[in-house]
């Protein structure tokens, strides 16, 4: 019972040995993180479309939620840039920014993918996260960054903006241009250079008045704080809300206030899609991350309980006014860097945040919203990494073509769309390729039992065999395909009496590729050619025993491709072959 409870509740596998200088590591860090995170939240939220304060709630329960159940020592949940963005294109298709239905979608997505997401944990189905393509989920982060980045140039100008796409972002740009205000761009282009600045300049200025490298790293990631300090200063002090700069405004003061559930409805069932979405890249963009920081410090991530975790920190966002969260990758980080030895680390951060909620919040009133757009602009412009299309294009057209269209759906239609299109192009070019293996004809190198393509060295070869390599696993997907390829260069080479499979490759063959076996097995013996396997994988073997088809076998089961030339065209093999490992047998190598 207690290893059951363990593995629900790893706070009882680390709470046991929770000690002093455990608790002073992660109340360094929470410190350091709970600065990042209220300017952060504040942005996400207006990012979503949501009170700037939803912010601050998504970012109090989730993390004590995810300290009892996470498995990730480091990990830091909260509001993301991504599923902010999918979070509002979902929720505007059903009601108008800011009404009650709005922040109500809001809500139901955190609720319903939080549910999806624990149930596929409470079920073991946390390998479904490698199911989805790296270039796939990598093209609709650059897409989805790109977005991101232009929908906050309308704050960041005092221009009014509205779309969900690149496209009609840009056309809402340019036809409300004339709301355009220079004293809000000359703000917002200040905060955002000197973010710019803040990631690469202000440590090593701090290390030039004498800090450490490391205490001066987590210094400078107070920058977003400081870029909101100076320029509600300026606000403040200089009157620039009567010039037209748009500031957040009175922010409620006080804790989450516990939301029940909004009434079943239709609005439950219009949010089912886009909640599956944001569960999928929720989890596997935090798993990434929590998988990436566990392995500098040899620790296990177990990814069922991830999902999990994942999933009452969103229903916990849901019932203390959040909305969706997950793992971020750049909070996440800094929690690593600052030193985080348990999630406890993430409770403090909460109760940190609390604390912001009911002390910091009226101090916010002149925040102008251009800071909060700068501070998105600046973190997912960090995401993009434009190398990585290049690089795929290089290695996989067909892993280019998926990454491709779900850049080009997710900026041209929406975030939904463009995954979904990414995600289907992915299995349509999987299910191409498995059912086309690669077959390749190989012959014997001089002087050695090895067999390589035909097209790439020069082998021997005998008019009289066809030695073809399969390099897959045959299964219901490929086995006609091989069995009419087969046929094909029996019908180009006349002069072919024996057919030999190299099965090296094959892991498996299942019953349908079977019935194709034993049927190209027949119609070759018509043809007067005999069908041999070789180097057949003793699992496989095990299971051909089982069957009928090595009885009817027109040919023979060989050791190795070699035995196969040697047997069955003696005059063309190279014997120099066998007398080298004759050689190196009888020396003792």
């Amino acid at each position: 019972m207690s290893i059951s409870l363990r593995r629900y509740l790893p706070i009882l596998e680390w709470g046991r040995d929770y000690d002093r200088p455990t608790l002073s590591s992660d109340l360094v860090a929470a410190v350091v993180v709970t600065i990042m995170l209220i300017p952060q939240s504040l942005a996400y939220a207006t990012l979503a479309g949501l009170p700037p304060q939803m912010g601050l709630y998504a970012s109090i329960a989730p993390l004590i939620a995810y300290a009892v159940f996470g498995t990730s020592r480091t990990m830091a949940i909260g509001p993301v840039a991504v599923v902010s963005l999918m979070t509002a294109s979902a929720a505007s298709r059903v009601a108008v920014q800011g009404s009650p239905e709005y922040i109500q979608a809001a809500l139901i997505l955190a609720m319903l993918s939080g549910g999806m997401m624990l149930a596929m944990g409470l079920l073991g189905l946390g390998a479904l996260a490698k199911f989805l393509s790296n270039p796939v989920v990598n093209g609709f982060t650059i897409a989805s960054s790109l977005i991101i980045a232009a929908s906050q140039l309308g704050p960041l100008t005092g221009i009014r903006t509205s779309g969900q796409t690149l496209w009609s972002i840009g056309e809402s740009f340019a036809a409300h241009w004339s709301g355009f205000n220079p004293v809000t761009a000359i703000l917002g282009a200040g905060a955002t250079a000197f973010l710019f600045w803040v990631r690469k300049g202000f440590k090593p200025l701090l290390m030039r008045l004498g800090l450490s490298g490391a205490t001066a790293g987590l210094v400078a990631k107070t920058g977003p704080v400081l870029a909101i300090v100076f320029t509600t200063l300026a606000v403040a002090g200089l009157g620039l809300s009567q010039h037209g700069v748009a500031t957040v405004g009175a922010i409620p003061v006080g804790l989450p206030p516990l939301t029940p559930p909004p009434k079943p409805g239709p609005l439950w069932a219009q949010m089912i899609l886009p909640a599956l979405f944001i569960s999928i890249i929720g989890f596997v963009s935090s798993i990434s991350v929590a998988q990436t920081l566990a392995a500098k410090r040899r620790q296990r991530i177990d990814a069922s309980q991830e999902l999990v975790g994942l999933g009452v920190s969103n229903i916990a966002s849901a019932l203390t006014g959040g909305f969706p969260v997950t793992g971020g990758f750049a909070r996440s980080v800094v929690n690593f860097d600052a030193g985080a030895a348990t999630p406890a680390a993430g409770a403090y951060t909460a109760v940190g945040l609390a604390v912001a909620a009911l002390v910091l919040t009226p101090l916010l009133y002149f925040l102008p919203v251009a800071t909060l757009a700068a501070t998105i602009i600046v973190a997912v412009l960090s995401l993009l990494d434009l190398e990585e299309i290049a690089r795929v294009w290089r290695y996989s057209r067909r892993d280019f073509a998926a990454m491709a269209a779900t850049i080009a759906m997710t900026m041209a239609v929406g975030v939904e769309v463009g995954l979904a299109t990414g995600v289907a192009l992915s299995i349509m070019l999987y299910l191409q390729r498995a059912s086309q293996p690669h077959v390749a004809i190989v012959g014997q190198l001089p002087g050695s039992q090895h067999f390589r393509t035909v097209d790439r060295h020069e082998v021997i070869t005998a008019p009289e065999v066809l030695m073809l390599r399969v390099d897959e696993s045959l299964t219901f997907t490929n086995a006609a395909w091989l069995e009419t390829k087969v046929l094909e260069l029996i019908a180009e080479q006349p002069r072919v009496r024996d057919v030999v499979l190299v099965c090296s490759a094959v892991n498996d063959i299942d019953a349908s590729a079977l019935d194709s076996l034993d049927a190209l097995n027949g119609r070759l013996r018509d043809s007067d050619v005999r069908l041999h396997l070789s180097e057949v994988k003793e699992r496989v073997m095990d299971r051909l025993h089982r069957s009928r088809f090595l009885q009817g076998l027109s040919g023979r089961v060989f050791q190795t491709p070699y035995d196969a030339f040697r047997a069955l065209a003696p005059a063309a093999c190279d014997s120099r072959g066998a007398e080298a490992a004759d050689n190196l047998a009888g020396a003792g190598i």
